[in-house]
């Protein structure tokens, strides 16, 4: 049931739609056999599959004109087998003021720009931006955050001066898969051990310093017994 074999996509990517906008939902399917269906949960269906009183569907997509704010719901794809995709969250507003932002988790590292709009021209007008409801930022229509991380994640609302608010919206951040690095190796050492000796040649070494050791005394002793020349001389005198 929690296998994910799809992945849902949006078109126009955004978490929060004026009323009357069309968006494109698309299951992206690894197996085109499993018969992969968008469905969704509002506050007047719960699990109901598109083409049945909602949306066109077209495959594994769905084409969805959001004519009203009871539309905002949880949406998500889901195989025959009764696996499921990842879901997100649209909301539709019938306000003067949205803010774009991902639809989709963004991932460590990347930047993410949101856009404060309103219904009508122009755009680009001056807006504050806030998260988890406190001020962050004022400027002219959009704002970047650049190399987002865990604590970037949060609930981000814009505000236009004499249009309104726009409804609130959860930016998810995932982190950054970790990749295995290269194996470590030893660096060369600075000087080189000598190889060790054979096992005969070191004891053809020690057998060789002990015949010397054992020649050695025996010259001594030798030395010691030969009697010395005057001892000689005398007893041929006599």
């Amino acid at each position: 049931m929690t296998t994910v074999e799809a992945g849902l996509t949006v078109s126009p990517s955004s978490s929060q739609l004026f009323k009357g906008a069309s968006v494109s939902l698309s299951c992206e399917e690894d197996d085109s056999s499993a018969g992969w269906r968008l469905r969704r949960n509002t506050t007047r269906d719960n699990g109901t599959q598109c083409g049945a009183g909602w949306g066109r569907s077209a495959g594994s997509s769905c084409n969805i004109s959001f004519t009203l704010p009871w539309h905002s719901g949880v949406y998500w794809c889901e195989s025959r087998e009764g696996a499921t995709s990842n879901s997100i969250s649209i909301t539709v507003t019938g306000g003067a003021v949205i803010l774009q932002s991902p639809v989709l988790p963004v991932m460590e590292g990347h930047d993410v720009t949101l856009h404060c709009k309103t219904k009508t021209p122009p755009s680009n007008l001056p807006a504050a931006f806030y998260k988890d409801g406190s001020l962050i930022k004022e400027t002219t229509g959009h704002m970047t955050i650049h190399h987002v991380d865990k604590s970037d994640e949060g609930l981000y609302s814009c505000n236009i001066r004499g249009h309104g608010e726009s409804p609130p919206s959860w930016i998810t951040v995932t982190e950054r898969p970790t990749t295995p690095g290269p194996p470590s190796t030893s660096p060369p050492s600075s000087s080189t051990s000598p190889a060790p000796l054979p096992v005969w040649l070191s004891a053809a070494s020690v057998s060789v310093v002990v015949l010397l050791v054992l020649l050695v005394l025996l010259v001594r002793r030798r030395v010691q017994r030969k009697p010395p020349a005057a001892a000689v001389n005398q007893t041929e005198q006599r």
